[in-house]
């Protein structure tokens, strides 16, 4: 599900300069909930047979989707990185040959633009030069920012654009970044992301496939509070039920390593935004018994209870061990992250699974 997304520019060592171009474009998510190494698709599905489902099992996809999105900030900020080589200190245009796919893009910077309601002291446009005539545009990056201390931006990418030798197979794929230092929401910074357009071949129906994702990370201090949903639309669980929402809810320290999260599968048509519907109602645990039961009607109770038992809120993460417990807390630490999440509420199934990013 992952896609390969690269810069327009070599990954070289640039030395420190006076630009425009933003300093900083992304917060920092800690390993504890985010890690793009663990995911194996599927292996959540189908595991009535044994006697408990794992703790790493039931959230290693969360760590995944995490992943997807804080990458996709990274690249937003390592593409805007690259561009630094040509030392974008004022309105100017210019036209450059990739080197990841040997295509021409063109660059142009304009100043004092408007987007989406908003003034911006600069925007970034790099197009695919040969595409340029598509419906797209050809738009490969689009970057919008107020030249300040506090960075304030919007970045939109279409990696197929950027390279479509390493995206060959990610046409439709759209995500956006929108980073903010300071603000109104007690952060140090923050940023959210939506991905559109990853819509996989599926040809097994596996349960955990992804066609939409949105993601807010905020970071104060040591602590990043992370939520979000991810929308799958064929999915299928015990029941053959298609479509649901990966709804979620974290918060890690990064000099503890250490993390706390609940997760909620709402069906993705579901028009609800409410913290006790999607996570409570639409627990883990309470779908997995609602498919199980229906699927097993005479199944022994005991061995339903055991089978669940790492699927009780929140779930509790530390370091190389990943999982720690489900449900009881390990320590004063978690404790501390487990009231942060209480505050915390996914977005809207329905809104996730109909959202489309798009460039100005």
């Amino acid at each position: 599900m992952v896609l390969s997304f690269t810069s327009c520019e070599p990954n070289e060592q640039v030395e420190p300069q006076k630009d425009l171009l933003p300093a900083r474009f992304r917060v920092e998510i800690p390993n504890s909930i985010s890690n793009i190494n663990g995911f194996n698709s599927g292996r959540a599905s189908g595991r009535i047979k044994e006697d408990t489902l794992q703790g790493n099992d039931i959230y290693l996809h969360l760590n995944t989707f995490i992943a997807v999105g804080d990458g996709a900030a990274q690249i937003a900020e390592e593409i805007i990185n690259g561009i630094r080589k040509y030392k974008i200190d004022r309105v100017q245009s210019l036209t450059f040959t990739s080197d990841d796919d040997g295509r021409t893009k063109n660059l142009v910077v304009l100043s004092d633009v408007a987007f989406e309601g908003a003034s911006w002291d600069y925007e970034l446009t790099v197009t695919d030069a040969q595409s340029e005539t598509q419906t797209d545009g050809g738009k490969a990056l689009q970057v919008f920012w107020n030249r300040s201390q506090l960075v304030k931006g919007i970045a939109i990418i279409k990696p197929f654009n950027t390279d479509r030798i390493e995206n060959a197979d990610s046409k439709d794929a759209v995500f956006r970044i929108d980073y903010t230092e300071g603000g109104s929401l007690s952060y140090d910074a923050y940023m959210e992301v939506t991905i559109s357009g990853l819509t996989l071949d599926n040809p097994l129906n596996d349960p955990f496939s992804v066609s939409t994702l949105k993601m807010f990370a905020g970071k104060k201090g040591d602590v990043v509070d992370v939520f979000g949903n991810t929308n799958h639309p064929n999915a299928k669980f015990f029941t053959g039920k298609v479509g649901f929402n990966w709804a979620f809810v974290a918060s890690g320290n990064d000099a503890t390593d250490i993390a706390v999260a609940e997760v909620g599968l709402p069906p993705s048509a579901l028009d609800n935004s409410q913290r006790n519907v999607l996570l409570n109602e639409f627990s883990i645990k309470n779908v997995f018994t609602t498919e199980i039961t229906t699927v097993w009607p005479g199944i022994d109770q005991t061995l339903l209870n055991a089978y669940l038992a790492n699927t009780e809120a929140p779930g509790y993460f530390g370091g190389k061990t990943g999982f720690i417990s489900a449900g009881v807390s390990p320590g004063v630490n978690w404790d501390v992250l487990a009231n942060r999440i209480k505050v915390l509420a996914p977005y809207n199934p329905k809104t996730i699974s109909q959202l489309v990013v798009t460039f100005k």
